[in-house]
């Protein structure tokens, strides 16, 4: 942080020593099958710095958390397809559709309840982390908040997108938005919220008003970092004690068209930490949890590869018989950590399941993708992670601007020669997201891309619709529905035994 900055903040929340602050931090991940890395630091810089945070998680009241890669039933085949549908079916997709976002992005009665109670209690602020699908339920607790005369800070991934932000900042009962790894300056900026200090002397706020201060910088060094506190979770709730973790920020790579990881607060360039420090917390927070399971959280964890191995020689004498799993980025480096002995060494130091962007089965999409990989090299990262005694997962999408029956057919294709070697797909309809290279490209050049027509952007979920005529193919369909056929014909299996304990957590 600049000097001037850091002026700016201590006159900001400078003043006679006064009573600690307490606050309530809410969690509004509804993928709670582990604790919330993010809110489980913001919760030990807050409380390392003597301010009293209360943590509200609605799976400790009863709010189901939404399951994930389950083993695949033909109904969920059936589901996907329809997910999919273009042509005769679009109608009845279209109302699905409705359906299922009306429903999940509704405010749950139970979490609204919980800040209610928690409100009556007086606390001097509450602190929200909310995802884009949030918007319903932070504009109830915002009005709850506002009755209560509690401000109200709300953060989260993709705050930093000026665009998003500003959809965002008028919910009325707002305080501020920030957009910002605020690992070690949320403190300061808590005291300034309810003390009356000034904001804008912090990066990446937004205010009411308008007003808004600079594009957050990435958090630099990332040592030394904190032990996320997670002791106030429902560990009694996750079926599996499960710690997550980050080893690194960003992306190595960071070129990928389609992403928007690369674009949210904490995926802007890549920073990685010493494998002294991931030792460190990982022991730490075996210790308070009882627990030797582990899941990095990393876009790619072979980013940097001396790092990986670094973990993988030291892991097991740190915590023995810890077991892991982590996502990487199959690259054409020299080195890129995941050579067959590299694999077979990460399984003996305790990994039990690796993740990685497939994306398509056609060298020509992937090229379209920038996504620095070939065909055949994630082939034989397939195999080779399998011999190692590797769980596999993937992701991939289709309806991707240029993508053609002929590479849909291509990545059916490839799904059918890896059958045995693949444990979960999980397949997505292309979305376009702000901020993305592609979605620049398009916006600045829509001539170049003759079958999308762009719709009306939607700021306040960070994408922009469009409409891929291409997808309205006959040839097209048939292959997509292929596509799906063998991504069922694994999903409907039972994944490795080794690595069960991990399924559905990535």
């Amino acid at each position: 942080m600049a000097c001037s900055q850091t002026a700016a903040r201590d006159e900001a929340v400078s003043g006679p020593a006064q009573q600690p602050l307490r606050v309530v931090v809410v969690d509004l991940n509804n993928f709670s099958t582990f604790p919330t890395l993010a809110i489980g630091i913001l919760l030990a810089s807050l409380r390392n710095a003597g301010i009293k945070a209360d943590l509200l998680s609605p799976l400790a009241d009863d709010v189901p958390a939404v399951e994930r890669e389950r083993p695949d039933s033909y109904f969920d085949h059936l589901a996907r397809r329809l997910h999919f549908a273009t042509g005769p079916m679009k109608m009845a997709r279209d109302i699905a559709h409705s359906a299922y976002y009306w429903r999940q992005n509704r405010p749950h009665p139970k979490v609204l309840s919980m800040v209610s109670r928690a409100l009556a209690d007086k606390p001097d602020a509450i602190l929200l982390s909310a995802y884009l699908q949030h918007f319903n339920t932070v504009q109830a607790l915002a009005a709850l908040a506002a009755a209560a005369k509690t401000p109200v800070l709300l953060g989260g991934p993709v705050f930093n997108l000026p665009s998003v932000a500003e959809a965002w900042r008028g919910i009325p009962g707002l305080s501020a938005i920030v957009g910002a790894e605020a690992d070690l300056v949320l403190p300061d900026i808590v005291r300034a919220l309810c003390r009356g200090g000034d904001l804008t002397a912090f990066e990446g706020v937004a205010l009411p008003d308008g007003r808004r201060t600079v594009q957050a910088r990435p958090l630099r060094p990332l040592n030394p970092m904190l032990v996320p506190d997670f002791t106030d979770f429902p560990w009694e709730r996750y079926r599996v004690r499960i710690v997550p973790l980050m080893a690194g920020r960003g992306c190595q790579w960071d070129r990928c068209t389609f992403c928007s990881d690369i674009t949210s607060v904490s995926g802007r360039t890549f920073r990685n930490r010493t494998v002294e420090g991931v030792m460190h917390e990982m022991r730490e927070q075996s210790r308070r949890h009882q627990t030797r399971n582990f899941m990095f959280l990393d876009l790619k964890l072979n980013s940097n590869p001396h790092l990986l191995r670094g973990i993988v020689e030291n892991v097991q004498s740190n915590v023995p018989g810890a077991q892991w799993i982590g996502t990487v980025h199959v690259d054409q480096r020299p080195d890129n950590g995941l050579s067959p002995t590299d694999l077979k060494a990460a399984v003996s130091a305790g990994m039990r399941r690796v993740s990685f962007g497939l994306e398509s089965g056609s060298q020509r999409m992937l090229d379209l993708f920038d996504k620095g990989c070939t065909v055949e090299g994630n082939s034989e990262f397939i195999r080779t992670a399998y011999d190692a005694g590797l769980s596999v997962r993937c992701t991939m999408f289709s309806g991707y601007p240029g993508e053609t029956a002929r590479d849909l057919e291509l990545t059916s294709e490839f799904l059918g020669r890896h059958n045995r070697y693949i444990d979960r797909v999980r397949f997505n309809a292309f979305s376009l997201h702000e901020g993305t290279l592609i979605h620049d490209q398009i916006s600045r050049s829509p001539a170049a891309f003759p079958d999308v027509r762009l719709g009306e952007p939607s700021a306040r979920y960070g994408r922009r619709a469009f409409v891929n005529k291409a997808e309205r193919s006959p040839a097209y369909r048939r292959a997509r529905e292929r596509v799906l056929d063998a991504v069922y014909a694994i999903n409907s299996r039972a994944i490795r035994a080794s690595a069960r304990e991990f399924d559905g957590l990535m």
